[in-house]
């Protein structure tokens, strides 16, 4: 009887060990279910833990609800979460270099988006990690326009807009006042709502997102003019990760690479298809007029002294508009 009792304790202390084994990742993201980016990192997570026989899993917080970019960073850090799928914005708070994302009308095709990040790419993972985060994988999230509202065609126009910032970056809504323009900081969560109530009527957005969302019954309108790039990254807490067995690490890191590369293809050939769909529902894409084109440049060019230094770190902005030069845009 004795052996029989000690035999069950052993298979209970046995099963126990090989639970506490398991690692669980708590990953959040704004990104609500339904949309690619979330199945982006529900593929992830099936893949994890199917190539790790179950010894790594994923949780996911979608739709913000564990709070915007930052918030998920500030969580990162003292342990509630583990991980977060989050934009430039999220990334710049562990990262500076990031921010080079968020210099207006710098990239105009994806060649050039691809050429600048090669370039600079072991500063952002290592500078990220520096500060306590490991970059799993980055991709960008599509291009982004201003969707409002009213029609737009010129800054004019635009300064005469309530635009909607991220919360907490008080350096870009800043910039926009001192410009002359009318910025409001919202939690991204809290879009829909303040749209809805005339709050803001003007975004800076990908497609996609605006599709997924469904803000576009609101915004009505499209700046045909590529104002940006919105770069993403998944991400997991340096301290979290270090606690996972290498061999699980090299699978980790190869799986969601992949999952990546297929998801910023996939996502480059599907933007259009999400404008067009929009369009049948009512959405207006506007078009500019050379001179109209020529304004924003002015406009934007305009802004460089507020943004280096203010939106975008000194050292990063010289570097990236050094390169801007030898893009395979301008080699042609």
């Amino acid at each position: 009887m004795k052996k029989i009792i000690v035999y069950i304790l052993f298979i209970m202390i046995s099963s126990d060990w090989i639970d506490a084994r398991k690692t669980v990742i708590k990953m959040a993201t704004l990104a609500p279910e339904g949309t690619p980016w979330y199945a982006l990192i529900a593929k992830m997570g099936e893949r994890w833990k199917e190539e790790t026989k179950g010894n790594i899993r994923l949780r996911i917080y979608p739709g913000g609800i564990v709070g915007d970019e930052r918030d998920m960073i500030r969580k990162m850090r003292i342990g509630q979460i583990h991980g977060a799928a989050i934009s430039a914005e999220g990334l710049s708070e562990v990262n500076p270099q990031y921010t080079y994302c968020f210099i207006p009308l710098l990239f105009q095709e994806y060649e050039d988006i691809d050429f600048i990040r090669d370039q600079i790419k072991e500063d952002l993972v290592s500078g990220a990690e520096k500060n306590g985060v490991k970059v799993l994988t980055m991709v960008d999230v599509g291009w982004v326009y201003w969707f409002t509202t009213n029609t737009i065609h010129t800054p004019k126009d635009l300064k005469e807009q309530k635009i909607w910032t991220w919360a907490g970056d008080y350096k870009t809504a800043k910039l926009w006042d001192e410009a002359g323009f009318n910025p409001i900081p919202l939690a991204v969560p809290d879009i829909h709502s303040s749209l809805q109530t005339g709050l803001v009527n003007a975004m800076p957005l990908p497609p996609l997102y605006v599709a997924a969302n469904q803000y576009f019954g609101i915004t009505k309108n499209m700046l045909n003019m590529k104002w940006g790039i919105l770069t993403a990254a998944l991400v997991i807490d340096l301290k979290v990760w270090n606690r996972i067995k290498p061999k699980y690490q090299k699978v980790m890191m190869k799986v969601s690479e992949e999952i990546g590369l297929e998801y910023q293809l996939n996502n480059r050939k599907e933007e259009d298809e999400a404008v067009n769909v929009m369009k049948n529902y009512g959405l207006q894409v506007n078009n500019l007029s050379q001179k109209q084109i020529n304004e924003w440049n002015v406009l934007v060019e305009s802004m460089y002294p507020l943004i280096r230094g203010n939106i975008v770190e000194k050292e990063i902005f010289d570097r990236v508009i050094k390169l801007k030069e030898k893009m395979p845009s301008k080699l042609k």
